[in-house]
């Protein structure tokens, strides 16, 4: 019986070694080397770079603008705003009276800066992840008279801007990536 055990015992642990070495070290070692020669801006997240070379910023992971200079972004639900560290969503349902209370704040707020109209949902609402980089067409238009009147620019200029910066894909709807939409409004203004 003990040498029946120990003959099963040696290809058991042979084979957990040998797939440990794969799938815990081969494969991602593989996959890593593909991703970077094939798609090497995507594997390296995405990065954008400033002129001296110091990262600003991703175009897939959302940051938070707080000037008035600047598009502001959606709401963020992931930790203290935009934490990639704390991605997900509020999980906070329909009825839940603590997201009415915040859509409401975010409303009020939005009115503050000058929004009139229906504010677009995008606007007052996180995205599932809490790091959205992108906003609708709309809701980045209505926000094109307050950049306007702080910059002292033609608010056809700015609406023209975020119409240059709106993106379509073949899957989903229209958007524009915040980060794009304001560098592109500070090469403007310079």
């Amino acid at each position: 019986m003990g040498n029946d055990f120990t003959s099963a015992l040696r290809p058991a642990i042979v084979l957990t070694i040998l797939f440990a070495v794969l799938l815990g070290i081969a494969y991602p070692l593989a996959i890593t080397g593909i991703g970077q020669a094939i798609f090497p801006q995507q594997a390296n997240g995405s990065v954008i770079r400033d002129a001296d070379g110091k990262v600003i910023g991703s175009t897939v992971i959302g940051q938070a603008f707080t000037s008035e200079r600047y598009f502001q972004t959606r709401p963020s639900a992931a930790g203290d705003g935009y934490d990639g560290l704390a991605s997900s969503g509020s999980n906070l349902g329909p009825t839940s009276q603590a997201l009415a209370d915040r859509v409401r704040r975010d409303v009020e707020k939005r009115r503050a800066e000058g929004v009139s109209g229906p504010v677009p949902v995008d606007l007052v609402t996180a995205s599932g992840s809490g790091l959205d980089p992108d906003l609708s067409p709309q809701a980045a238009l209505v926000q094109a008279p307050r950049i306007a009147r702080v910059r002292d620019l033609p608010v056809e200029r700015v609406r023209a801007l975020v119409e240059q910066q709106t993106e379509t894909s073949l899957l989903g709807a229209p958007h524009v990536n915040v980060l794009a939409l304001n560098r592109s409004l500070d090469a403007l203004t310079r």
